[in-house]
């Protein structure tokens, strides 16, 4: 059967003013709202978990089927965030089972067209290398006037809200340890 757009928004129209009519006239949709989220988390094994995003910690309840998650929520029994999620939290979800969400380490070398396919190793190891390289070639032990400050101004760290903040935390450390002076993070730890 063929329902045109203009059907199909003729039929919405009508099942929407159905429904405003019965909640007008004081009948409570809320039973059947209720057990329709009793249904789709029926059979799933709840874990109470801590959202990843900032330093509030919001408490989030992660529902698995057979180990894979099919919700993430906000925790009522939280007193921060009392059973709500920023917009960042609520797409925690995202981050487990987004088809797009790469897995794979790729490079593209200087010039190339073409991305390659890294094992991790390898990639790790070009970063330390190419951070050693950089920070080695361009520390400032101390200033003209013999102040000592061990820095380095060649190399920018950027950390983000969508890493969590015990990375936030650690990439804080370890940028300060390297003597890198220009650190920005969307968190501001």
């Amino acid at each position: 059967m063929e329902i045109s757009r203009r059907e199909l928004f003729r039929f919405a129209g009508g099942g929407a003013s159905a429904l405003g009519g019965l909640a007008a006239a004081g009948v409570s949709l809320a039973p059947a709202a209720a057990r329709a989220q009793e249904l789709r988390i029926a059979t799933a094994r709840v874990t109470p978990s801590v959202c990843p995003f900032c330093s509030v910690g919001c408490a989030t309840l992660v529902h698995t089927v057979n180990g894979q998650i099919v919700n993430i929520e906000g925790d009522p029994r939280s007193p921060h965030n009392e059973g709500t999620l920023c917009p960042k939290g609520a797409a925690t979800f995202q981050l487990h089972v987004n088809p797009n969400r790469p897995t794979q380490v790729l490079h593209r070398a200087p010039g190339a067209t073409e991305w390659e396919v890294w094992d991790l190793e390898r990639a790790m190891d070009r970063v330390a290398e190419l951070v050693k390289q950089t920070r080695d070639e361009t520390f400032i032990e101390r200033l003209q006037n013999g102040k000592l400050v061990n820095a380095t101004t060649a190399v920018f760290s950027l950390g983000g809200a969508t890493l969590d903040i015990e990375w936030n935390h650690l990439q804080q450390k370890l940028m300060r340890g390297l003597g890198i002076i220009a650190i920005e993070n969307q968190a501001r730890i």
